[in-house]
């Protein structure tokens, strides 16, 4: 399923390839977020140009609406969202994470509150597999409770235990309805465990030797880049790192800013994902060689240069800044398309240049090079 191509020879960078039902994924590799079914404002066939593997939706909100036996019907989320590329689907513990006022935590699962009707809803790990199982992503992931910054320790021990569990009892659900082909498309779904533990070294390392006893075929780390420090994050990278197999992919998760991604490569992480680059883009601030750029501003309605002149996307060809900042400002839809399809590509491009330098043993030679200039 996963083998690595070839590693820096001055860092744990590396390049592999990732064999899914639906093509090899090389990595490192960003997915772009398609929580409900969509990569906001982009098309399929703009995403593929752009230079997307991968993308990522999310269980929660396709359980939510419009509920994943209709899309199950429809053949499958590729088939519902004309998308013949690989996806991989988050287990929603994130989405429970971030709604601590309308749910409740036991060691059978979690009960909620939709944020859309206020209906209740108990999700178990069983349940999430099944749902998962149905939406047919190539990749799925196990049910995790995300623990928030900061936390004491005593929780997070009680809530490292319940996510093993809840990890074991996912691998059986999964098994179990590989086993018996219910699974949309018949496709043959990886389940990927979850490395959680807070921002405390011997609970990170030891829910990741939990998990690894469980030989699950990729292991994500979760529970970072929620408010934490970027150091005790790249800290915790580096705690985690040791203990997982050489021979299986590594997804950080909900990680995805140019500086982060370069860090997070260089300690031998493979996969990432983050809304960022789409929900900034929506906000009308970019990316550039030099740093982000808030295209509203008023120092840009007389520029008439591409958003980064070095960039060669639909955007960057065909329009200035002072043109985009007109739209952005009025509100017109085609800007939040334009900066959208800026962002996805310069970060998906930078994604291909990593994997050049890590293949040359010049990734810190590339890494200095690009951070030299880029402002964050």
């Amino acid at each position: 399923m996963f083998k690595v191509i070839h590693t820096d020879q001055s860092t744990k960078a590396r390049v592999g390839r990732l064999q899914t039902p639906h093509g090899v994924v090389e990595t490192p590799v960003f997915m772009p977020v398609g929580t409900q079914g969509t990569v906001k404002t982009v098309t399929p066939e703009e995403l593929i140009d752009a230079g997307a593997q991968i993308i990522l939706s999310n269980t929660y909100h396709l359980y939510l609406r419009p509920g994943e036996q209709l899309i199950q019907e429809a053949g499958g989320l590729h088939k519902f969202m004309h998308w013949s590329k690989p996806i991989l689907t988050d287990s929603g513990g994130y989405q429970v994470f971030s709604m601590s006022k309308l749910r409740k935590i036991t060691e059978d699962g979690v009960e909620f509150q939709s944020h859309i009707d206020g209906s209740r809803h108990f999700m178990t790990p069983e349940k999430c597999i099944q749902i998962q199982h149905a939406l047919g992503a190539d990749i799925i992931m196990a049910f995790d409770e995300c623990t928030p910054y900061p936390c004491e320790k005593d929780y997070v021990e009680q809530s490292l235990r319940v996510t093993t569990q809840w990890a074991k009892r996912c691998q059986i659900e999964h098994q179990k309805l590989a086993a018996s082909g219910q699974s949309s498309e018949n496709n043959p779904q990886s389940l990927f465990g979850i490395v959680q533990g807070g921002m405390y070294p011997d609970l990170r390392v030891e829910s990741a030797k939990q998990l690894v006893d469980l030989d699950f075929p990729g292991y994500a780390i979760g529970g970072l880049s929620v408010g934490e420090p970027k150091l005790i994050m790249y800290e915790m990278i580096e705690t985690v790192e040791p203990e997982l197999p050489k021979d299986k992919p590594r997804y950080l998760m909900g990680v995805g800013t140019p500086e982060d991604i370069f860090e997070a490569v260089e300690r031998g992480i493979d996969m990432f994902d983050c809304v960022m680059p789409t929900r900034n883009g929506r906000t009308g601030t970019v990316f550039t060689q030099f740093g982000r750029l808030v295209i509203r501003n008023a120092q840009y309605a007389r520029d008439f240069i591409p958003l980064d002149e070095t960039c060669d996307c639909y955007a960057c060809k065909n329009y200035t800044r002072a043109y985009i900042r007109h739209l952005i400002n009025v509100g017109e839809i085609l800007g939040l398309r334009l900066t959208t399809l800026h962002n996805l590509h310069f970060l998906l491009q930078l994604m291909v240049k990593i994997r050049d330098a890590i293949r040359k043993n010049r990734f810190l030679e590339f890494k200095k090079g690009f951070l030299t200039k880029y402002q964050y």
